[in-house]
């Protein structure tokens, strides 16, 4: 993705995001979308105060992180990572959230939970096997049956949300 120059002249505010939408190259900012990121022809610009802007910066450079480790690491889930990384580059960045959005890695998830709410195939599966083994730990650890049974309706829910979601 690149960001092509903002006019200042052309502002207007998000509606839920917090931050400026831009209009370029007549673009309407209403038809902007407000639920990630609000790109495409019109682009944000942070909005936050500065040291909201660097604390956003930091929650999105170690969700990212967080996310690159579990490119590597079976247990670890990616895409939820990924989507925090580009919530909060969204809010403080729009260079970082260009290297994401263009990351070879990171970017594809990205890019089809945006387009199509999709999560990918072994994601699912990683999410979907790894649930039973967090109610057990919740047994494991002494937990009262009202608390293991609530748990694991929890987690069913969960999991039924997860597999209903396109791959």
């Amino acid at each position: 993705m690149t960001l092509r120059p903002r006019k200042a002249a052309a502002a207007e505010s998000c509606d839920q995001s917090g931050m400026i939408r831009f209009a370029t190259n007549g673009c309407d900012p209403a038809m902007c979308p407000t639920d990630l990121s609000c790109h495409g022809e019109c682009h944000c610009s942070p909005s936050a105060p500065r040291g909201d802007r660097l604390m956003l910066q930091a929650l999105g450079l170690g969700a990212a992180a967080l996310a690159v480790a579990g490119v590597a690491l079976p247990l670890l889930p990616t895409t939820p990572f990924v989507l925090l990384s580009a919530w909060a580059f969204a809010r403080s960045s729009p260079r970082l959230e260009a290297w994401l959005r263009d990351h070879p890695r990171l970017g594809p998830p990205l890019k089809a939970w945006e387009e199509r709410r999709a999560i990918p195939r072994g994601a699912k599966a990683v999410a979907v096997a790894s649930l039973p083994l967090s109610g057990l730990l919740v047994h494991a650890s002494g937990a009262g049956l009202a608390v293991t049974a609530a748990v694991g309706v929890a987690l069913a829910c969960v999991g039924g949300w997860i597999l209903t979601r396109p791959s």
